[in-house]
Order: structure tokens, then C-alpha cells, then sequence
């Protein structure tokens, strides 16, 4: 009995193991995008629309454009036009109308520790 509950949770843990959310990341390559973000207490929506090259951001009243470098299918790097600024982005998972995504700073700085944030941008109807 014991080494069957044993094989079971062996079973079971190396299907978990196995799973990965979907990831169809060439549909999220261009579009208009609605991001959801919070200050303090506060939380804001913001629109960007990235093409091929370029991502343009809409939030809070301003307008900020970046250059746009895919490094494979799901990976990609906004640089600022303005400050010069990379940000690293990777696709975790998608749905038909959302993808979730995790970003941090592109050039590491050895002083000070890499934070890695997530969020959902969701198509724009």
C-alpha cells in the first residue's frame, strides 16, 4: 500500500512538472494594449500601441515611444527614445485576449539588487 501511494505522488508531481501555460506570443507581437498598473493606492490604466519597431505608451497624460528588439518569440527589449532606458520583457503565458508578462531593467547593475515585476495587458477592442 505505502509504495503505491508512493508511485502515485511520484506520478502526480511529474505531471505538474510538465505543465506550461499556453504561450502563442506571436499574437501579442503587435497591437493596441491596455495595461492596469497602481501608485500607492491608485490604480491607473494606460494604452500602448507597439508595431515592428516601435511601442508607443499613453498613460497618466503623457506619451513616451520606445524602440522595440524582439530576442526570440516571447522575449523583448523597450529601450526609451528619450532616457536611453531598457526594459526586459518575457511573455509567461497568453489567452485569446491577454498575455501576462514579467519585466525588469536590461543592464544589470551590480550595486543594486535585479526586481522583477509581472503584469496582464489585455487587447484593446
Amino acid at each position: 500500500m505505502f509504495k503505491r501511494i508512493v508511485f502515485t505522488g511520484f506520478l502526480l508531481s511529474l505531471l505538474i512538472s510538465c505543465y506550461e501555460p499556453e504561450r502563442n506570443c506571436s499574437d501579442y507581437r503587435t497591437g493596441e494594449f491596455i495595461f492596469k498598473y497602481k501608485i500607492d493606492d491608485t490604480e491607473k490604466t494606460a494604452k500602448f500601441i507597439r508595431g515592428e519597431e516601435y511601442s508607443v505608451d499613453y498613460f497618466d497624460g503623457q506619451i513616451d515611444s520606445s524602440t522595440v528588439r524582439w530576442i526570440n518569440d516571447c522575449e523583448f527589449v523597450l529601450q526609451d527614445l528619450k532616457s536611453k532606458v531598457g526594459i526586459h520583457y518575457k511573455i509567461i503565458s497568453t489567452t485569446d485576449s491577454s498575455y501576462t508578462f514579467e519585466y525588469k531593467t536590461a543592464i544589470k547593475d551590480p550595486n543594486r539588487p535585479q526586481i522583477v515585476k509581472t503584469g496582464t495587458a489585455y487587447k484593446a477592442e
